[in-house]
This record gives C-alpha cells, sequence and structure tokens, in this order.
C-alpha cells in the first residue's frame, strides 16, 4: 500500500510538474502575455480535456485491443483539429491550415505525447510489479503446496495405503510406489517451472485421485473423467489440485464426488461436484480456494471464471483459457 502511494504520488507531482512548466512557457515564451481573453488559457481547459481523455479511455482501450494503427490515426485526427479549434476560435488568427499548424501545432502535441508516454511508462512499471508478484506468489503457492504433500501426516497416511496395498494386493504395490515417486517428483522438481505439460499435471492429479480412491473404497464414489483433444497445452504447475483437494475434503462420508477436466479448443474446464458437511469446511478450505482465485488473477488474468455454489452441492467450477 505504501509502495503503491508512493507511485500515484510520484505520477501527481509529475503531472502537476509539467504542466505548471508547460504553462509558463506558452504564457510567457511563445505567446505574448496578458490575462484578461488570453487564448492559450481559455483553450487550457479543453487542452486538459483532451488530454486526460486521451489518457483514461483512448489509449487504455486501443492498446487493450492493440488496435495500434486505428489509435495512430485517430491521435494524429485529434492533435489537428484541436490545433485548428485553438487557431480558429481561440487565437482568431486567420491562418492557412499549414501555418496554423507550424504555429500552434505544438501546444496541443506537446501534453499529448508528453502524458502519453507517462501512461505507458507507469504501465510498464505496473506490468514490471505484476510479473514480480506472479513469481512471488507462484513461488509461495508452491511452497505451501508442497509443504503440505511433503508433510508427514500426508505421507503416512499414502504409505499405509501402499503397505495395506503390500498385504492385499501385492502385484499392485509397486505401481503406488511409482505414483507416489512421480507425485513427489513432480511437486519438488516438475512444479519449478512457469509452465508444465498439461498431460504431466494431469497425472499428477489421476495418481492423486487414485490414492483417494483405494484409501475411501467404501465409503465414497469417486467418478473421475479427464479428456484433452490434444496433447501440447501447458499449464501453470498445481492450479487444479486445490479443487481437487477441497472435493475430497469437503465430502461427507458414503458421499459421491465427481470431478471431470475437460480440455477442448485452448479452453479447460475443471468441475468438481460432492455432497458437503458445514462443519467439515474449514479456514483451510476457504484459504486454499482464495490462494486460487490470487494465483489465476496473477497468472491468467481476463482469461478465466471461477465459480463457487454451495447451495446443495458443493460445485467449484474452473473455466479456463490457455492461450
Amino acid at each position: 500500500m505504501i509502495k503503491l502511494n508512493r507511485k500515484n504520488s510520484v505520477e501527481a507531482l509529475i503531472h502537476v510538474l509539467f504542466w505548471a512548466l508547460f504553462t509558463f512557457v506558452s504564457l510567457f515564451v511563445f505567446t505574448p502575455y496578458y490575462w484578461a481573453e488570453n487564448p492559450f488559457l481559455q483553450y487550457f481547459f479543453i487542452l486538459v480535456v483532451i488530454v486526460y481523455t486521451n489518457n483514461q479511455i483512448l489509449l487504455p482501450f486501443f492498446v487493450k485491443k492493440k488496435w495500434y494503427i486505428l489509435y495512430s490515426l485517430i491521435f494524429i485526427l485529434i492533435s489537428f483539429l484541436a490545433t485548428q479549434l485553438y487557431c480558429n476560435i481561440f487565437t482568431r488568427c486567420g491562418c492557412t491550415i499549414m501555418k496554423c499548424l507550424s504555429d500552434y501545432l505544438w501546444q496541443t502535441l506537446t501534453p499529448l505525447l508528453f502524458f502519453s508516454f507517462i501512461w505507458m511508462l507507469f504501465r510498464y512499471i505496473n506490468q514490471t510489479e505484476e510479473v514480480e508478484n506472479i513469481k512471488q506468489e507462484r513461488t509461495e503457492m508452491e511452497l505451501k503446496f508442497l509443504k503440505s504433500q511433503i508433510n508427514p501426516h500426508v505421507l503416512f497416511n499414502n504409505l499405509n495405503t501402499i503397505y495395506s496395498y503390500s498385504l492385499e494386493k501385492p502385484d499392485n504395490t509397486p505401481d503406488l510406489i511409482l505414483k507416489l515417486s512421480d507425485n513427489l517428483k513432480h511437486v519438488l522438481y516438475e512444479s519449478n517451472a512457469e509452465k508444465v505439460s498439461l498431460d504431466k499435471e494431469i497425472q499428477f492429479i489421476n495418481n492423486y485421485v487414485t490414492f483417494h480412491k483405494i484409501r475411501t473404497e467404501g465409503l465414497k464414489q469417486i467418478n473421475y473423467h479427464t479428456s484433452v483433444d490434444k496433447d501440447d497445452y501447458t499449464i501453470a504447475p498445481l492450479l487444479l489440485i486445490t479443487i481437487i483437494e477441497n472435493a475430497f475434503k469437503h465430502s461427507s462420508i458414503n458421499s459421491v464426488i465427481t470431478i471431470e477436466i475437460n480440455v477442448k479448443n485452448n479452453v479447460l474446464t475443471c468441475v468438481s461436484k460432492n455432497s458437503f458437511n458445514d462443519k467439515l469446511i474449514t479456514n483451510s478450505n476457504a484459504i486454499g480456494l482464495e490462494n486460487l482465485k490470487k494465483r489465476l488473477n496473477l497468472l491468467y488474468k481476463d482469461k478465466y471464471q471461477l465459480e463457487i455454489d454451495r447451495a446443495n452441492i458443493f460445485t467449484t467450477s474452473l473455466i479456463l483459457n490457455l492461450n
């Protein structure tokens, strides 16, 4: 907050200093100075409206759409028309168009160019800070998830599952050990990258669900389905697992858990549904979903929809554009 206030204060100071210097130069250097009916002082307020309309509306809109050529043409048109307005309405010089542009264009163009540059400069600074926030947030999320996965209690449960299988179904034990090893490897090493293969991320979830199916056999019914239309997608690591974890943590005994992950035309849809007990919804669950929202905002801003419904069935739905 302090850093944000400081940046806003610096930006405000730049604006004030520029307008003060620009007004001084326009009144005392390039035009005869007088207060009464001074054409520049009359035009000044219109100029301020033009400049901040450009900064607050035109620039953000056209840059977001990436319509740079169209914006450039509009920028030139605004500069031309504003200069003609100043020349013919306020100064009434009776100049030709070229003479008018030669004498007065700078008074419109200078603040427009300067504040456009300032807008882009602070936008760059904001994007740089956002990238740093993404890195920091991702590191924090990974560390939190890593801690939960290598927590002795979690490992103890998984090892107990493997041990039970070694007694009842010894032929399946090596496969479970391999799944546990793959998941630990994914969390410890592969998830350090900004993006990982979606196939690996789904395989990680497959292994996670497999352990839960074994542990809750006879207590919960788990319907798990995945569908991916091609195998070259990438995704931020450990992003979907929070949704999957909550489906198991929230669910009550003798309940049905439904998890579906579908990817088609670069759009991923992840939906989990389960009956739940209010007493099982702890603060840690809420924090997990809040952390997921923060991470989505940092990594996929304006590219996702996350909906949580606690009406009758606890439903979490994520639609994510992977482009």
